[in-house]
């Protein structure tokens, strides 16, 4: 069973349905079935492609980037979806770990990626090429009979190698078998209620969305759709969740805050939004309960990681209905662990710490990555005896609501106490001019680190320093926690998946090194 199997069930069950969509194009189930059946002969055919082999791609968001994983599915291939902001070091080194026998690309990226495939002897395959050579042409001629491949994949193959976002120099490929991708896509499914009359939409970086997204709408019969996610506009956004009467999407919260800070309330674009799903950052209360009184009760948050195809623990939406009567405070949790996954918190030794302490979150369950494609040593520091260290540290409470309260290698270190920048983020989101927030350690020659804030406005607001230090300075914080500079800059830089990037932010203080 795979991927390329559910699609051929949907191309039976409902051949006129629609199966994926763009701005610009739109495939049936039927019609799916047949292009990707045709690519996956392409791959044979000309490109070589045998089972087991590494099929990359390297695209924006459109529709064409399901038919790639289909096909590579269908000739037994193992699909990589790569991030179209790899720069070419970036890209070079995913090549390297992948070895793959070909590279899929459309025409913006053509030129970049020929240069570095051809480097290291890769075909690269145009997505846009009108000519001969290009996609439709070849697919044109390609044979239609399926691959016998297709049904002789077996559970434990390879199904797709994810790179980890923000990854250079060495980039890690995690690594997942066909069985783990469908039991996390019917997990997904579950949790996101994700059925064949859903309408998902996919607004972050695709190759993000490849179990998270991808699989669990395949397996389940829902349109799935693409937006080119190369910048976010909040009104584009909007339009596009009315005109294509989509029901479920994900954003990050950097999206959702231009979403809460651009729109008007009485905008009515996303109300046929049923669920929005939002993680990779934690989001401010006071802005979080400004979305759901808003938009009402649609919101699920995810906190989980790519080694564990993406869900740990969820947040519901009656968690969040919750939130705003009885038990405010579970809008700093996300949630309860879901389906199919064991969540611990556990000390330096591994042992399960009492409920209320901090410690290390660990995964245990069945959608775990098989390791990091060609890297055992790496795998082997992060799966340990059978569990995925996240390098998050956070508590349960009495109901088993986890609590992030940070990444380790966030822990600012000050005098040999340890502070949590997120908590002083969320102080200075209190602040209604504040649109993004971050808090980092410099260096301190008598204190080791100092504590350092790095704000962006809303458009439009000039933020004053003095304000919030003011802010701070009212705040619970207690001394020690306050930051003794605060910076404001137009906007915070950003890792691939759009999450705010700490580590370049503290290069800034620690290399010499500002980009603004």
């Amino acid at each position: 069973m795979s991927l390329a199997v559910a699609v051929r069930r949907w191309s039976l069950r409902t051949p006129d349905a629609c199966a994926v969509f763009d701005a610009t194009t739109r495939r049936t189930w039927r019609e799916l079935d047949e292009r990707t059946t045709r690519l996956a002969n392409l791959l044979i055919d000309r490109f070589g492609v045998e089972p087991g082999d590494r099929v990359t791609l390297l695209t924006e968001n459109r529709a064409a980037v399901a038919e790639v994983l289909v096909a590579a599915h269908k000739a037994g291939a193992v699909y990589v979806g790569l991030n179209f902001r790899f720069d070419a070091g970036e890209l070079d080194g995913a090549l390297e770990n992948a070895e793959p026998r070909v590279l899929v690309c459309s025409g913006e990226y053509s030129q970049r990626a020929a240069a570095v495939a051809q480097s290291r002897g890769v075909p690269v395959l145009d997505l846009d090429d009108p000519g001969p050579e290009g996609l439709e042409q070849l697919l044109a001629a390609a044979g239609t009979e399926t691959p016998a491949a297709m049904h002789r994949v077996r559970p434990t193959e390879v199904g797709c190698i994810v790179y980890t976002s923000g990854t250079t120099g060495r980039p890690k490929g995690v690594t997942f078998d066909h069985a783990s991708m469908l039991q996390h896509a019917t997990i997904a499914c579950l949790e996101y209620e994700i059925d064949s009359s859903s309408r998902y939409l996919i607004q972050i970086p695709h190759n993000s969305s490849v179990n998270i997204t991808m699989a669990p709408c395949l397996i389940s019969g829902a349109s799935l759709g693409f937006a080119d996610n190369r910048s976010f506009d909040p009104d584009r956004f909007a339009a596009t969740v009315s005109a294509e009467a989509v029901t479920h999407t994900f954003l990050v919260p950097t999206q959702l805050m231009r979403v809460l800070d651009q729109l008007a309330d009485d905008d009515t674009r996303l109300a046929g939004l049923r669920t929005l799903g939002y993680g990779s950052s934690p989001i401010a209360p006071d802005r979080l309960r400004s979305l759901i009184e808003r938009y009402g009760p649609i919101f699920i948050q995810l906190y989980g990681m790519a080694e564990i195809a993406s869900i740990g623990t969820l947040l519901g939406k009656q968690d969040h209905v919750r939130a705003l009567t009885d038990k405010p405070e579970l809008l700093n949790s996300c949630g309860r662990p879901s389906y199919g996954m064991d969540v611990v918190v556990v000390d330096d030794k591994g042992d399960e710490v009492p409920i209320g302490e901090r410690g290390e979150v660990v995964f245990t369950g069945p959608h775990l990555m098989r390791g990091y494609h060609r890297d055992p040593d790496r795998t082997a520091e992060s799966i340990i005896d059978g569990r995925m260290h996240s390098g998050d540290i956070a508590r349960f409470d009495t109901e088993g609501y986890l609590y992030i309260l940070d990444r380790m290698k966030n822990l600012i270190i000050r005098g040999g106490q340890n502070i949590v920048p997120t908590e002083i983020e969320n102080v200075l989101y209190r602040h209604p001019g504040v649109l993004e927030a971050t808090v980092v350690g410099a260096p301190d020659r008598e204190w080791g680190e100092r504590v350092v804030a790095v704000v962006a406005p809303r458009n439009g607001v000039a933020l004053d320093p003095a304000e919030l230090t003011a802010l701070v300075e009212a705040s619970e914080l207690t001394r020690f926690k306050r930051p003794e500079e605060i910076r404001i800059v137009d906007v915070l830089p950003k890792n691939p998946v759009g999450k705010i990037d700490k580590q370049t932010v503290r290069g800034w203080f620690w290399q010499g090194e500002r980009a603004v």
